[in-house]
């Protein structure tokens, strides 16, 4: 698939927070390209050597609904910018790009380990590489980076606003019951209602949706092969 071509990843800090700023302009939080009947959802993840500064990426792309994998991709990297908080696109970025370029199709949906416009300059993983890839991109986040919320209720499906500096930016939702909610937002080209239903719709009887379920167990075990 394409790559579009936004930016150097070689930059300072200070550039790549205004990067940053600058790019959340171009964000489009509004359904749009994605098609009513879709067919082809993609998780993406990354796991980290606990040996090195080598990470690894995968990319799997599963039908939808029966969420079989139709396709599967991965790259592996050297880190080379630190860990910082709020800028982790710049460090992870470049390795999940080099396994995305490898699919052979693009598909009609991405969801992302990671935020979205849920993010202290409202452009994280998600929305940043949405941008690159200009498909419809939602962030599925393990934990909250930013914003409040109260806790939903305990039925998959129920979900309260996540709000940060006033406006909405995503939502914490149960996925399962007894378990502790996700934290979805947009990523780019999608609404926030459309997301969480795609979300939804991607579960089965986990905590995450599968894309990225089977996105996170596909980069673990590349990264066990390589430590073997």
């Amino acid at each position: 698939m394409n790559i579009g071509n936004l930016h150097e990843w070689n930059i300072s800090y200070d550039r790549a927070r205004e990067l940053q700023t600058d790019l959340r302009k171009r964000l489009i939080l509004h359904d749009t390209n994605i098609p009513d009947d879709i067919r082809t959802i993609a998780g993406a993840d990354i796991s980290y050597s606990k040996e090195s500064n080598t990470f690894f990426a995968a990319v799997v792309v599963l039908d939808f609904p029966a969420m079989e994998i139709v396709e599967q991709s991965s790259s592996c990297g050297t880190a080379c910018f630190p860990y910082i908080p709020g800028l982790l696109t710049f460090r992870e970025g470049p390795v999940l790009l080099q396994a995305f370029q490898k699919l052979s199709f693009s598909p009609d949906v991405i969801i992302f380990d990671g935020q979205g416009i849920a993010h202290p300059r409202g452009i994280g993983l998600a929305s940043h590489m949405g941008l690159f890839l200009e498909i419809p991109s939602i962030g599925c986040g393990k934990t909250r980076l930013v914003g409040s919320y109260e806790e939903p209720g305990n039925e998959p499906g129920d979900y309260a606003p996540l709000t940060y500096e006033g406006s909405i930016a995503g939502g914490a939702l149960r996925t399962k019951r007894n378990v502790k909610p996700i934290f979805v937002s947009q990523g780019h080209r999608i609404g926030l209602d459309r997301a969480i239903d795609i979300i939804l719709s991607s579960c089965r009887g986990y905590r995450l949706p599968e894309p990225t379920r089977r996105a996170h167990l596909a980069a673990g075990s590349l990264r066990l092969t390589a430590e073997a």
